[in-house]
């Protein structure tokens, strides 16, 4: 037992006085930050189960023009910064009217000056829409462009009872969702 103790001390000792190395450099923030967008719990009034969820990148508007100048009409969009964003349903659920099977999916648009096509596709964990597939779409659906009077400067997706809503400059686009 004493052998323990003193080998045990020993190995203390040692490490206390060994040269600690500095910590590497920590990363800066993300310009543009991950976030999570939640079906509410009782979407709509369901008894608190969990519908989905959105997550995606928030980029900032920076001064930038950005719907027809940083984000190009009619190309197609990843909604958001960095990696694709990806959308999961947790049962089946009608996304913009059309029947989509509960799942996890990457969600792209491709952004129009009236209205913008919304794409569901099957693969994930693509950085950008740089190697989209449109062969691996479950689904597409349409929905209008509102103008907003206050500009929003970060990406914003939400969801209420009306459905999921997209807000990112003076843009915002319910797309119907229900269950």
């Amino acid at each position: 037992m004493k052998t323990i103790t003193m080998i045990a001390l020993l190995a203390f000792f040692c490490g206390a006085f060994l040269p600690v190395k500095a910590q590497s450099k920590l990363p800066g923030m993300d310009k543009s930050p991950l976030d999570f967008a939640y079906m509410p719990h009782n979407f709509p009034h369901d008894g608190g189960t969990l519908v989905g969820r959105v997550i995606y990148s928030r980029p900032s508007k920076n001064d930038r023009a950005i719907f027809g100048e940083l984000i190009k009409y009619d190309k197609v969009w990843r909604v958001g910064a960095n990696e694709a964003t990806e959308i999961e349903f947790y049962k089946d659920v009608t996304f913009g009217g059309k029947s989509l099977k509960a799942g996890r999916y990457a969600l792209y648009a491709i952004p129009g000056k009236d209205k913008w096509t919304f794409i569901v596709n099957s693969e994930l964990h693509k950085w950008g829409a740089y190697s989209y597939d449109e062969s691996k779409d479950v689904l597409r659906t349409e929905a209008s462009v509102e103008i907003n009077k206050e500009t929003v400067e970060a990406l914003t997706i939400r969801f209420d009872d009306s459905g999921m809503h997209l807000y990112w400059d003076t843009t915002h686009i319910v797309i119907p969702v229900s269950h």
